[in-house]
């Protein structure tokens, strides 16, 4: 084979590499779900999920779930995303357990609880942290629907989370669907307590 020839599948190799890795980048970027169908498929516990509580309960382990009736804030991330044959609780019993030293310590855990992890804002923080798109928090404009989006409430500096609405106030600010305390809502929170997180997933 001739040097120019040589070269020349050099450069179609390295070329091949680099549309290669652009790929996988864009694969890695793009979310996985369809944000207006979580959006929608969020609002499909409004009227539903009527009350809010966060006692422990042992979960079936894959898509584990309690009544639908009621569960936190966290529950209504969840069974939206489920509704897009994405398990959450899976998915961060996974994560942990190849990732632990990423994940917070603050219950004093030595091991994942297929329970309750993924009912915590912290390690979903982490989980979309690692996994989807870490979007602005101050800017309106980059609010979509079907973003996720965390919180620390002024009372105790509690974690919170929701899902963008596919519906925005008067203002132009996106309505959030969350659970916090009344079961699944609808409403104009975006801006109203210290925001966290922003995510993509």
């Amino acid at each position: 084979m001739r040097v120019s020839d040589t070269y020349k599948a050099f450069a179609k190799s390295l070329a091949f590499i680099s549309l290669l890795g652009l790929a996988q980048m864009a694969q890695a970027i793009a979310p996985i779900s369809d944000g207006s169908k979580l959006a929608h498929d969020a609002k499909k516990q409004i009227g539903i999920t009527t009350s809010y509580d966060p006692t422990y309960r042992k979960l079936d382990f894959p898509r584990g779930d309690v009544p639908i009736n009621t569960g936190v804030c966290t529950d209504v991330v969840v069974r939206a995303y489920r509704l897009q044959n994405i398990d959450l609780q899976q998915l961060l019993n996974h994560d942990m357990k190849s990732n632990w030293s990423s994940y917070p310590k603050t219950w004093g855990l030595k091991s994942t609880d297929k329970n309750i992890d993924h009912r915590r804002v912290p390690n979903l923080e982490v989980f979309f942290a690692r996994h989807g798109q870490t979007l602005s928090i101050t800017e309106k404009s980059s609010f979509q629907a079907g973003d996720v989006v965390t919180w620390r409430l002024p009372n105790g500096n509690l974690p919170h989370t929701g899902i963008v609405s596919d519906k925005a106030a008067a203002d132009g600010t996106p309505l959030i669907i969350h659970n916090i305390g009344r079961g699944t809502q609808e409403e104009n929170i975006l801006f109203a307590y210290p925001i966290n997180k922003h995510f993509r997933y």
